[in-house]
């Protein structure tokens, strides 16, 4: 089968530090970037050249963007050779230019999030079903850590019932963003224009993992947001308690407002999750080799042949971070008919509105699934 035709479209960070690599890691076969898009003719000329050597190609991909009516965005949608295209654009530009891909017939993978709120994710999947998947375009959500080998390694070991009946867990996810980070500096995030900040854009991931580890799906939530760093707005931490349909219950700590690196770096960043048999520990670290990996410790209870507690065992699982490479090669299975069922837009939507029950809580419980059925 010859390789799927495709266009990135945007040329920021992430484009070029994720996606790029995750292209070449899956090879020519596979895929063929055949173009680049941005609303600038630098950056996207940029992106082209990073792409040229990156994927090691003979020739940069055709650079599009918006200052000339000739080699617009319309102009590369109208491409044949192009049979999908990867969208990687700031959060409140994305659905429409999802839209425009899908109604010149392309596939598309977008970046998490689905949309800025739930309200606009709705509309953008009910258009979606209406006018396109019947037509077999296949739109999918790039939310790289619903696919990640790590999160999938700890929710077999749960649902093996290693630890036992599930019956809380907790998380911690506090990040230190200064005003010379390389992300906060990005012109769309400086001035979010949509609500949470980082809390939307970046924790988005967290309750994405939440999803695939725990048995049963969280229903209930109240919590408290607020804005402790005066450069994140609208808000940067949110702390709330959670409780799933089967009982199991929870504490979610996220900040990206941390005050300095040690907060961040220090106070134990990650997951637990309780049994009535034992735990596990996930966290986002590096292996002895120095590889990014997320590591599952799994400690459980060791009982003799009467049934007696006599102590705890351990066991350690690492699995490497590849969760871009994952979620592309995933949907371009999709794209030629295997479709594995992740990164559904209603997937998507679950953790944009647990995100926005975090924020619009304020002590008050909020019915996460009454919430998407809005």
């Amino acid at each position: 089968m010859a390789p799927t035709g495709i266009a990135i479209l945007g040329a920021g960070i992430f484009a070029k530090e994720a996606h790029l690599p995750a292209i070449a890691a899956l090879g020519s076969d596979i895929a063929s970037l055949n173009a680049v898009y941005s609303r600038s003719i630098g950056s996207a000329s940029q992106l082209a050249k990073d792409a040229q050597e990156t994927l090691k190609l003979t020739e940069a991909p055709s650079v599009y963007h918006d200052g000339d009516e000739s080699a617009n965005l319309d102009v590369l949608l109208a491409r044949s050779d192009i049979q999908a295209v990867v969208v990687v654009l700031p959060i409140t530009l994305q659905p429409a230019i999802v839209l425009k891909a899908l109604a010149a017939g392309k596939h598309v993978l977008s970046e998490k999030p689905v949309a800025p709120d739930v309200s606009k994710g709705l509309a953008l999947i009910m258009e979606y079903t209406e006018s396109y998947k019947a037509k077999a375009l296949i739109w999918r959500i790039a939310e790289n850590w619903e696919v990640e080998p790590g999160y999938h390694a700890a929710a077999k070991i749960i649902s093996s019932g290693k630890i036992g009946k599930l019956t809380s867990f907790n998380v911690r996810a506090v990040g230190h963003v200064p005003k010379d980070s390389k992300w906060y500096k990005t012109p769309w995030r400086t001035v979010p224009d949509y609500q949470g900040g980082f809390l939307l854009d970046g924790g988005v991931h967290t309750i994405a993992a939440l999803r695939v580890m725990l048995p049963s799906p969280m229903v209930s939530l109240s919590g408290y947001a607020s804005l402790n760093m005066e450069h994140l707005p609208p808000h940067d931490t949110l702390n709330t308690t959670v409780r799933s349909a089967d009982g199991s219950h929870g504490i979610v700590e996220m900040s990206f407002g941390a005050p300095v690196p040690s907060r961040a770096q220090e106070a134990k960043n990650g997951i637990s999750i309780t049994g009535t048999e034992g735990w596990l520990w996930i966290e986002n670290t590096k292996s002895e080799a120095g590889v990014q990996v997320i590591r599952i410790t799994t400690k459980r209870v060791v009982r003799n042949e009467k049934g007696e507690d006599v102590g705890e065992e351990q066991d350690v699982v690492e699995e490497r971070s590849c969760g871009v490479e994952k979620e592309l090669r995933s949907f371009f299975a999709a794209v030629g008919g295997n479709d594995d069922g992740f990164g559904t837009p209603s997937g998507a939507l679950k953790d944009v509105a647990w995100i926005q029950a975090a924020l619009t809580s304020n002590g008050n419980p909020v019915d996460l699934a009454n919430l998407v059925q809005q």
